[in-house]
C-alpha cells in the first residue's frame, strides 16, 4: 500500500477549532498541490480525512473526489492509526490530517527522520 499523507492547508483562526475553515490561500495551495500530483499521474483509490474542517476542505481541494471522514485522523492521531484509516481503501491512498501526526506517521512508517511538515506538505510513504 503506498499512502500520500497531507497536512491541511492553511486555515483561519477562530474558535471552535474544529470548524476552521481553510484560508482562500490555503484552498488555493491545496487545488494547486492536487493538479501537480494529477499532472505526474498521481491517481488515489481512495481519500480519507480528519473530521476537522480544515482536513475535509482540503482533501476535497485536492481534487481526487469524495473524501472518506475517519474519526481516528482526529489531532492527536497516532502511526498505527494512520495506517489503519488507510487500511482497505485500496493500494494508493491519500490521508489528510494534522501536525504533528503527519510528520510523526512519516518518520514511523518509512522508518526516517521525522520531516518538515508545514501546511499542505505531503510525503508518499510505501508500506508492505
Amino acid at each position: 500500500m503506498r499512502l500520500l499523507i497531507v497536512r491541511h492547508a492553511e486555515a483561519a483562526p477562530g474558535n471552535p477549532d474544529e470548524l476552521r475553515p481553510l484560508t482562500p490561500e490555503g484552498r488555493e495551495h491545496a487545488r494547486a498541490v492536487g493538479l501537480r500530483l494529477r499532472d505526474e499521474g498521481f491517481a488515489p483509490d481512495a481519500v480519507v480525512a480528519s473530521p476537522l474542517l480544515r482536513a475535509r476542505e482540503t482533501a476535497e481541494a485536492l481534487g481526487f473526489g469524495e473524501p472518506e471522514v475517519d474519526e481516528r485522523l482526529a489531532p492527536g492521531a497516532t502511526p498505527l492509526e494512520v495506517r489503519q484509516a488507510a487500511a482497505g481503501r485500496g493500494e494508493t491512498v491519500v490521508v489528510v490530517g494534522h501536525q504533528p501526526d503527519c510528520s510523526k506517521a512519516v518518520a514511523a512508517l518509512s522508518g526516517g527522520n521525522e520531516p518538515a511538515f508545514p501546511p499542505c506538505a505531503h510525503a508518499l510513504v510505501e508500506l508492505e
